[in-house]
């Protein structure tokens, strides 16, 4: 253990922090194994240099579990004896009952069941629609201007309504979205490579944070995961499980995992500030450190290989059918 290259940092979007290439997720994570893993784990990432940490507080819509999982990320931080400001916290703002649960609500509540003054970066979603772009982009630089978070992204929004943020932040002199945070993998590429979002991402405006990189582990060798996971827009799913199986034949070509070339893929798209995962062991977390070498040696033919697995060109950046 330790013998891995130490992870690069990207910057989060034009003018944000700088951030580690690789981050973990808290969905379903932290309260998926015992304490004392969770900490070693902790330790284990740090020290590699995973550093970024998106945890939220899972409790409304379809995430209203009351999941422990932030409470636990926060103990088992301070357990690892892992100093405040040698991690990046992103965490996360919902729109299922906003405005009637308030941004500062919101962020009050989380920032003291993890156990911290304040985040690093905060992504908004899951998208709801029609949203109040104005409305959301003034409560953001409020909490912006509280000390609470410092940048902002948002999560898997229709591309329109990016653009009105943005617009509306640049016409008001508030802090636009600087990331998007995308379901983006192999299979799910519309959103991020069509003409929807990469437009931001070739002219500067933003960076991709890219999320549910395995499918809820389905590209990453779990056919049929038992645990919940996340939607399927456009119903592609039964794609990405064929697909899976020329993950697995690919993978075997290079000697390595199936979850190794599901993040090396995500690596050579030059728009990924960080590419997301959730690990519940440090054996999993080593072996996804593999891909940076995986993609420094093979990426090109990587991509070449995987390229025909887009399962959704033929959706819309709403989730419809073309």
């Amino acid at each position: 253990m330790g013998d891995s290259p130490r992870i690069p940092v990207r910057q989060l979007g034009p003018g944000g922090p700088t951030v580690s290439l690789f981050g973990l997720g808290s969905w379903n994570t932290w309260d998926r194994m015992e304490f004392e893993d969770a900490v070693a784990l902790l330790r284990r990432a740090v020290e590699a240099g995973v550093t970024l940490f998106d945890v939220a507080h899972y409790n409304m819509g379809p995430h209203a579990e009351q999941a422990r999982t932030d409470i636990i990320f926060g103990e088992a931080v301070r357990a690892a004896g892992i100093a405040r400001d040698d991690y990046h916290l992103c965490g996360k703002l919902w729109l299922w009952e906003y405005p009637t649960t308030t941004f500062e609500q919101q962020m009050v509540t989380s920032l003291e069941r993890i156990g911290i003054e304040r985040a690093d970066s905060v992504v908004v979603g899951d998208y709801m629609s029609p949203p109040d772009i104005p409305a959301i982009v003034t409560d953001v630089a409020e909490q912006i201007e509280k000390g609470r978070f410092s940048v902002w992204g948002v999560n898997n929004w229709i591309a329109a309504d990016l653009q009105t943020a943005l617009d509306f932040a640049a016409k008001e002199g508030l802090t636009p979205p600087s990331f998007a945070q995308l379901k983006y993998s192999i299979a799910r590429r519309t959103m991020a490579e069509g003409p929807y979002y990469q437009p931001h991402f070739t002219e500067g405006r933003l960076v991709m944070q890219a999320s549910d990189i395995f499918e809820g582990g389905i590209l990453a060798g779990r056919k049929f995961p038992e645990r919940k996971i996340g939607a399927d827009p456009g119903g592609i799913r039964d794609a990405i499980r064929e697909a899976a199986d020329v993950v697995a034949e690919v993978a075997a070509r290079h000697d390595a995992s199936a979850a190794q070339v599901a993040i090396a893929f995500c690596l050579t798209n030059p728009a990924v500030a960080n590419v997301l995962f959730g690990v519940s062991r440090i054996e999993q977390l080593e072996d996804n450190l593999g891909a940076l070498e995986l993609v420094r040696d093979h990426g090109a033919e990587l991509k070449a290989a995987l390229d025909p697995l887009w399962a959704d060109k033929a959706v819309n950046a709403d989730g419809s059918w073309m």
